[in-house]
């Protein structure tokens, strides 16, 4: 396997050229097209993605250690398939919709400016991560551990307290209605 320490990678689109799998640390893509492409295997260590496309990558066992997202399209991506070894990521400005983080260790996730709408967090641990300015719309929580999450300026959140753990967890008063949905109260 490949070893690419330091590179910069800028317009590259990887569905209609090969992408190398292998160990990649330090570098920083630009402007990259993934979609649909296998990085499976790969490992990606203090990695910066920017402006790219990862609609429906493949990721089975691929290593996302200390890596950042920004302004990046994330669509469909299961990232439960990855490698869970210590696993570390942020996403910023990103689009993340209908992607899954099943039974993922999130803790400390940052999520700032997001658009994650029909994104299933399942069995997910996400103590003390932060949803900043997210839209949530029609994302599930189940059973998932969300102590000391930052939910107070996102909107759309739907989340039933009594399937997951929300103790020191921070919400709007304008998210009420989310936190009692299931009981079709009418909150004025």
């Amino acid at each position: 396997m490949k070893y690419i320490e330091g590179e910069r990678f800028e317009n590259e689109d990887y569905t209609l050229i090969h992408f190398d799998q292998g160990e990649y640390d330090d570098c920083h893509f630009v402007n990259c097209k993934f979609t649909a492409v296998d990085l499976s295997g790969s490992s990606f260590s203090e990695c910066r993605f920017e402006n790219c496309d990862f609609s429906l990558a493949k990721i089975v066992n691929t290593a996302f250690k200390d890596v950042s997202f920004d302004t990046c399209k994330l669509q469909g991506v299961h990232f439960e398939d990855c490698n869970p070894f210590l696993l570390e990521f942020e996403f910023v400005n990103c689009i993340l919709s209908f992607s899954s983080f099943y039974q993922l260790k999130l803790k400390d996730t940052i999520f700032a400016h997001c658009k994650i709408q029909e994104v299933g967090f399942a069995e997910t641990n996400l103590q003390k991560s932060k949803f900043m300015d997210c839209d949530l719309l029609n994302t599930r929580f189940e059973n998932c551990n969300l102590e000391n999450v930052d939910f107070s300026t996102s909107v759309n959140l739907i989340l039933d307290p009594e399937l997951n753990i929300v103790k020191g967890a921070v919400f709007a008063r304008s998210q009420l209605s989310g936190l009692l949905s299931k009981y079709r109260i009418r909150i004025v």
